[in-house]
C-alpha cells in the first residue's frame, strides 16, 4: 500500500471526559388556544433551560487502538448519541472534553473516522464489487494506480466474505438484493477501504442472526488487532459476543452505571449485590440492570423496602448511578489524568489535513459514471417510453392533421401547444424534485466523510437526469410533430423541439430547487403541485389578459415565457389565415389568440428561460448545501 494510505492507519487513543449532551425540544403545539400559545411563548423566553432536553449526562471513559469499546444500554439511553459525539458529528449542545491522540476534534479527522450507520445507507442498483470500486475510486488516494485501487477492492471483498455476492445488487425496498448480514458487511467494507483508525458502528448486529451477528463480531476483532480503535453500540449481544468486547460502557437514562472490561462486570456488580438467581447471559443481567427490572436478581438490603413500590426501578437505576459514580468514576477519570502523553508524532500526524485526493474533474469522471449506472433504470424504463409513445399518438390521432384555416382550427392549434407545454413541465418538474430528498441519507454520508465535494454531486446529478429529460420530449416530438400537421420545414421542426427541450431542462431545474428547498418527499411534491398549478393559470392560455395586481406571477412562470416561445417559432406574423371568409384572408397577428404576443417580436424568451434554467439551479446548490451542512443522522 502507499505511503499515504499507510498514513491514514496512524494510531488513535480516544479519550473522553464527562460528555455531556442536550437536544432542543419544541414546545407542545398550543395552536387550538392562541392565549396558550401566547403563554407558552412568554415561558419559553423566561425559562430557556426548559427548551433542551438532557441526552447524556457526563460520561468518562477512553480506548486505544487494537480494542473494541461496546455502549450497551436500552433504547432511547443515549448510545448512538455519545457515538455521534465521539465521532464529531454531533458538536453543537455538547459540554465535555474528547481528544484523538490528546488533540481535540477538527475537520482534519474526517477522513481517519469511519461511521458505520445502523440503516445501511448504500445505493440499491449498485452491485457490491460496484459500490466499493466507486467509493475506493473516490476515497483512496490518487498516487495510487487503478490496478492498486483495484487489488485493494478484492482484499476487502475477501477479508469480508463477499466473494459469492460480489455481483448481486444492493437491493431495498422494491429491489430484490443481498441479505442482512452482507448488506452490513458491504457497509463496513465501504468504510474500511481507506484504513480508518477510528471504526464507530451504530448497531452493527442490528436484525442479524445469531451466526451472522457473530460473524461481524470475529471481523470486528480482526479489525482491531490490525492496529485500529473500534467503538460499537450494540444491544443485546449473545453471551458469546458480549466477551469478545475489551470494554463495555453501560448506559441507562443517559448516565454510565459501569464501564470496564466485560468479563469483570459481573463481579463489579455483585460486589454491589446484584447477583443473578438464575443462570443469565452476561448482556442480559446488564441491560436488566439498566432498566431497573431486576425479577430475577437479588438486590441489596437498601432496595428491599421499595420492591413493592412503583417507584422501585427508578430506585435501582439511581442506586446504581451512585454507586458508579462513587466507585468507578474517579478511578476512571484519574486513569485518563495519568495515562501517558501520546507521542508528539501522533498528535501531529491527525492535525494534518488532508488535501482532496483527487481533482474536480477527476471526481466528476467517477461520480457522473456511478450516478448513470445507479440511474439508468430509470432513464430507460418501459413505463415511461409506452407513456411518452402513448400519449403522442393519442395527441397526434387528437389533432390529426390540424391547421389554421379557421379561427377555431388555430385556437385548436395552440391548444395542443399549450398541452404539450404542460406535459412535459409536470413530468419534468415531478421527474426532478424527489431526487434529492430520496438520496438526502447517502449524500449525507458521503459528504461527512469528505468523498468529494458537492458542486460535484450536483452536476452529476443535474447533468445526468438531464439525459433523460433530453431523450424522451425528442422521442415525442418526433412522433407528434408530423401527426399534428405542424409546419413541415426542419427549421421550424428543430426550433419547436428546441423550445421544449429548453422549456424540459427549466422545468428540471425548478424541481431540482423545490426538492433542495425542504429535503422531504411529501413536501417536495405538494409544493411542486402548487407551483406548478400557479404557473399553469398565468402560462398566457387560460388567462391572457391578467388584472394588473396578478401580473407579477406570469413573469416568474416559466411556462408563460415556454408557451410564448413554442407559439413564436410555430407562427409568423406574416402567416395569414380564414381566406374562405366573406372579409379575406387575415395575418395571423389579427387573431385574437395572439392578443398579447408579438409574432415578429424576435426570442428574448430564450434568454429568459435560460437565465432562469442557470438561476434556479445556482439557487437549488444553495439550498442542497445549507441543508446537508445542518444534516444529521
Amino acid at each position: 500500500m502507499s505511503s499515504a494510505a499507510q498514513d491514514r492507519a496512524i494510531p488513535i487513543f480516544l479519550k473522553f471526559a464527562d460528555v455531556e449532551f442536550k437536544v432542543k425540544v419544541q414546545n407542545p403545539s398550543s395552536s387550538g388556544n392562541p392565549v396558550k400559545a401566547v403563554m407558552s411563548k412568554v415561558a419559553s423566553q423566561l425559562h430557556i433551560e426548559q427548551q433542551y432536553k438532557q441526552i447524556l449526562r457526563g460520561i468518562t471513559g477512553s480506548v486505544g487502538p487494537c480494542e473494541i469499546l461496546a455502549l450497551m444500554g436500552p433504547s432511547g439511553s443515549g448510545k448512538t448519541t455519545l457515538l455521534k459525539v465521539l465521532g464529531g458529528r454531533l458538536q453543537e449542545n455538547v459540554k465535555g472534553t474528547v481528544t484523538y491522540n490528546d488533540v481535540s476534534y477538527m475537520p482534519a479527522l474526517k477522513r481517519r473516522i469511519g461511521f458505520v450507520a445502523q440503516d445501511d445507507i448504500l445505493y440499491p442498483q449498485l452491485t457490491v464489487e460496484e459500490t466499493l470500486v466507486f467509493a475506493a475510486f473516490l476515497r483512496l488516494p490518487s498516487n495510487m494506480s487503478q490496478r492498486q485501487k483495484y487489488d485493494r477492492v478484492e482484499m476487502i471483498v475477501k477479508e469480508l466474505g463477499l466473494e459469492r455476492c460480489r455481483r448481486t445488487k444492493i437491493g431495498g425496498g422494491f429491489i430484490k438484493g443481498i441479505s442482512g448480514g452482507e448488506r452490513k458487511r458491504t457497509s463496513i467494507g465501504y468504510e474500511i477501504l481507506v484504513d480508518p483508525s477510528l471504526l464507530l458502528l451504530d448497531e452493527p448486529t442490528s436484525g442479524l442472526d445469531s451466526t451472522s451477528a457473530n460473524r461481524i463480531l470475529q471481523l470486528l476483532q480482526g479489525l482491531a488487532k490490525a492496529g485500529r480503535t473500534i467503538i460499537t453500540t450494540i444491544h443485546q449481544p449473545s453471551s458469546r459476543m458480549f466477551h469478545m468486547f475489551d470494554k463495555i460502557l453501560l448506559i441507562s437514562e443517559g448516565y454510565p452505571i459501569y464501564y470496564g472490561k466485560g468479563r469483570e462486570s459481573m463481579e463489579y456488580f455483585a460486589s454491589s449485590r446484584f447477583i443473578p438467581e438464575i443462570p443469565m447471559n452476561p448482556a442480559e443481567f446488564l441491560l436488566d440492570l439498566a432498566t431497573g427490572q431486576v425479577n430475577d436478581i437479588s438486590v441489596p438490603e437498601e432496595l428491599l423496602a421499595s420492591r413493592q413500590s412503583a417507584e422501585f426501578e427508578n430506585s435501582v437505576i439511581r442506586y446504581l448511578q451512585h454507586k458508579y459514580k462513587v466507585d468507578l468514576e474517579p478511578k476512571e477519570k484519574e486513569e485518563n489524568h495519568r495515562a501517558a502523553k501520546v507521542p508528539e508524532r501522533l498528535q501531529l500526524a491527525v492535525q494534518i489535513k488532508k488535501d482532496w485526493t483527487l481533482s474536480w474533474f477527476d471526481q466528476f469522471a467517477i461520480l457522473f459514471k456511478r450516478t448513470f449506472k445507479e440511474r439508468w433504470r430509470d432513464y430507460f424504463d418501459h413505463v415511461r417510453l409506452i407513456q411518452s409513445f402513448g400519449v403522442a399518438v393519442l395527441l397526434g390521432l387528437l389533432w390529426w392533421k390540424s391547421s389554421t384555416a379557421t379561427e377555431a382550427q388555430l385556437r385548436d392549434q395552440i391548444g395542443l401547444l399549450f398541452y404539450i407545454c404542460i406535459f412535459w413541465t409536470s413530468s419534468s418538474i415531478f421527474g426532478a424534485v424527489y431526487v434529492f430528498p430520496f438520496e438526502k441519507m447517502l449524500l449525507v454520508k458521503e459528504r461527512k466523510a469528505d468523498m468529494y465535494r458537492l458542486s460535484v454531486y450536483y452536476a452529476c446529478s443535474t447533468l445526468s437526469d438531464m439525459i433523460a429529460h433530453v431523450l424522451y420530449p425528442t422521442f415525442f416530438m418526433c412522433i407528434l410533430y408530423f401527426m399534428a400537421g405542424f409546419k413541415r420545414t426542419a427549421e421550424c421542426f428543430f426550433l419547436t423541439l428546441s423550445a421544449i427541450l429548453l422549456i424540459a431542462v427549466t422545468s428540471q431545474g425548478a424541481g431540482e430547487l423545490f426538492g433542495a428547498a425542504v429535503m422531504s418527499i411529501k413536501r417536495a411534491g405538494m409544493i411542486a403541485s402548487l407551483i406548478l398549478m400557479l404557473f399553469l393559470l398565468t402560462g398566457g392560455y387560460y388567462v391572457q389578459h391578467i388584472p394588473k395586481f396578478m401580473q407579477w406571477m406570469k413573469y416568474v412562470s416559466f411556462m408563460y415565457y415556454g408557451f410564448r416561445l413554442l407559439v413564436k417559432v410555430q407562427y409568423s406574423g406574416d402567416d395569414v389565415y380564414d381566406c374562405e371568409s366573406p372579409a379575406g384572408c387575415r395575418s395571423l397577428q389579427s387573431s385574437p389568440s395572439f392578443d398579447t404576443v408579438n409574432l415578429s417580436g424576435g426570442l428574448r424568451e430564450v434568454w429568459i428561460l435560460l437565465g432562469m434554467a442557470l438561476i434556479y439551479r445556482m439557487f437549488a446548490y444553495l439550498c442542497l448545501r445549507r441543508k446537508i451542512n445542518i444534516a444529521n443522522f
